[in-house]
């Protein structure tokens, strides 16, 4: 049996059906619709394929436009749009039996030496990763165990998620709280050494808990919810080389939540404090 990690490189190998054209698997899961990491992660490996490889992705930005069904198989075609002197751009259109369910435009740059760096560092000092438990063990010490559904979950996740603060349980826990969160991240297993590999993997990943930061005033992370929760645009940008097989810490903010929707910025860092990605989302909060 394959481990989660390896299901996460196999997800990512689209199948080339024509020149532009790939198709990518959709798992059954227990899920009302597609991860939408795993469609934005997906067109990204398009975009990539129909590149030199020379030029490491700088950006993306994508838009969800309709829920994906589990189980159903996902077409990705590509528009060449430039190939530049330094810069690349792919635009990828995502269909699901007919209709369209989501759009990314990818830039890629030629590596170059620029005149100057400077950073942000990170929001605040947290615990090493390896002094946190993860967020399944988590769960079944305040539960005792996790419920079936979110079991089977647990084991074909991908990612070891832990979370800096700890799980609130309550409303009167997450009374008065910041819109603010952190996780530490890690690929459960090795993901080969190919930096597309990578960077698409954390475009999946980059989908899970960032909206977190947006529902924490109001509502725990865990158990039972009141409202619906959907991703509509996604943006991102890479500025250093990483591998998602080691830990990263994902901290997350949300600036504003208002008619219906909110929006929460990430900023991925390594563990020795180097940023290398930044992240935009909003998402849209609908009464269940």
């Amino acid at each position: 049996m394959t481990n989660p990690a390896e299901r996460l490189v196999d997800l990512l190998d689209l199948e080339q059906i024509e020149v532009n054209i790939f198709r990518g698997r959709s798992p059954h899961e227990s899920l009302q619709r597609v991860f939408g990491g795993q469609v934005a992660g997906q067109a990204l490996v398009a975009a990539a394929r129909t590149t030199d490889g020379e030029r490491p992705v700088h950006s993306l930005h994508a838009y969800f436009l309709r829920p994906g069904r589990p189980g159903v198989p996902i077409v990705y075609q590509v528009e060449r749009v430039r190939d530049g002197r330094s810069f690349t751009t792919r635009r990828v259109t995502a269909v699901q039996q007919g209709r369209t369910i989501f759009n990314l435009t990818a830039s890629f740059h030629k590596p170059e030496e620029g005149p100057f760096e400077h950073q942000l560092p990170p929001a605040r000092k947290v615990p090493d990763p390896e002094s946190l438990p993860n967020v399944g063990d988590e769960i079944r010490e305040h539960l005792g165990k996790l419920p079936e559904q979110l079991e089977r979950m647990a084991r074909r996740q991908p990612f070891d998620i832990r979370y800096v603060d700890r799980l609130r349980w309550s409303a009167e826990e997450v009374k008065d709280a910041e819109p603010r969160s952190a996780v530490w991240m890690r690929a459960v297993g090795p993901l080969g050494d190919d930096p597309v590999v990578h960077t698409c993997a954390l475009t999946y990943a980059s989908d899970m808990t960032l909206l977190d930061a947006v529902r924490l005033p109001v509502q725990p992370l865990w158990g039972p919810r009141s409202f619906d929760i959907a991703s509509l645009d996604h943006a991102m940008w890479f500025h250093r080389p990483f591998r998602t097989d080691e830990w990263f810490l994902y901290d997350q903010e949300s600036p504003i939540a208002t008619g219906g929707r909110g929006l929460a910025r990430g900023r991925i860092y390594d563990q020795e404090g180097r940023l290398l990605v930044s992240v935009v989302q909003e998402g849209l909060f609908r009464p269940l």
